[in-house]
């Protein structure tokens, strides 16, 4: 990314970007900065857009041989095209020799690292990845977009946004639009704020009823069970979030036990950069013994096992699960 800005800053641009990852706000950000800064304003006449995975390669080249019409460059964007998954020889060819007027900007959801294609772009631009930002790195940004409308908010009120956002900052810019209009005439935002607008998603309900699984309130959890259910989210997947968390409650427990920090848990976790969602699920699972975490995470294979071979339809497997464990 640091480079991207670098280019847009000094104007000495690559003949070719590739943006790619799971972070989709950040590469649209991108993609917009990038189109801006290589299209002059107002200028249809010199960019070409393609999109979809029937695009005709020697189209394109086509295009790109072709001199732009009083302009220094033509700039010609392809999106999910899958030339980077499946073989692409003559586009992965044309990257080694691209005219000097011409400038490619790829945005894919699917990118295979060993691929020509990738290779090539490498080769002759720009390939970058972008990755789900770490704690601390998301605080920042929230904080920074606070700052741009002039709002304050103190940490803990931070993590408890990111805790019911989750790391996707698609999600969380929707989250601050609402609040920001939520407290419009106010300067702070404060804990009851995010409370009373912040959607809880699907992971955080499944957290708050093995929450209340531990507390012994059945019906508290039956009751965000379904409310699962009436936002259509299939029985099969909420089993499935049971038992990866009692997993997870599992795992962080016993890394805990062994003296690793909340860092190495992370690490060890699957959850790089998450430091705050370690400390979260070490505070729930103290509230179960190790012994119960290992029989419900059993408990839950059992469960699955059942739905699949037909023993249980997959709704009443998850109703009996929550009340076997919070009786």
């Amino acid at each position: 990314m640091e480079r991207i800005d670098e280019d847009i800053r000094s104007g000495n641009f690559c003949r070719a970007y590739l943006l790619y990852g799971e972070e989709t706000y950040l590469i649209r950000q991108y993609k917009n900065k990038l189109i801006e800064a290589l299209r002059a304003p107002g200028d249809v006449m010199n960019a070409a857009f393609y999109e979809g995975k029937n695009i005709d390669p020697a189209e394109v080249i086509d295009l790109a041989e072709t001199l732009p019409f009083f302009a220094e460059r033509r700039l010609i964007v392809i999106e999910d095209s899958g030339m980077f998954k499946n073989a692409c020889e003559e586009m992965a060819a044309y990257m080694k020799r691209i005219a000097e007027t011409t400038c490619f900007l790829f945005v894919e959801k699917e990118v295979d690292g060993r691929s020509k294609m990738y290779k090539a772009v490498r080769s002759a631009g720009r390939a970058v990845e972008f990755k789900r930002l770490q704690e601390k790195k998301l605080e920042q940004w929230v904080l920074k977009c606070m700052k741009r409308e002039k709002k304050a908010i103190a940490r803990p009120v931070v993590q408890l946004l990111l805790e019911k956002t989750g790391n996707d900052m698609e999600n969380i810019a929707s989250e601050l639009e609402k609040l920001f209009c939520y407290t419009m005439g106010r300067e702070e935002i404060r804990e009851e704020d995010v409370e009373a607008v912040c959607v809880q998603q699907t992971t955080g309900k499944v957290f708050a009823m093995v929450d209340c699984i531990a507390e012994k309130k059945q019906r508290q959890a039956l009751g965000l069970y379904y409310d699962l259910l009436a936002l259509r989210e299939p029985p099969g997947r909420i089993l499935y979030l049971i038992a990866r968390q009692f997993h997870l409650l599992l795992l962080v427990k016993e890394l805990a036990s062994q003296g690793y920090g909340d860092r190495d848990i992370a690490e060890k976790a699957g959850l790089k950069g998450r430091e705050f969602v370690v400390r979260k699920n070490l505070a729930q699972a103290r509230r179960f013994t190790a012994s119960q975490l290992r029989e419900a995470v059993e408990g839950c294979v059992q469960m699955e096992e059942d739905v699949k071979t037909g023993k249980l339809m997959d709704k009443m497997a998850v109703e009996l699960l929550i009340v076997k464990y919070s009786s």
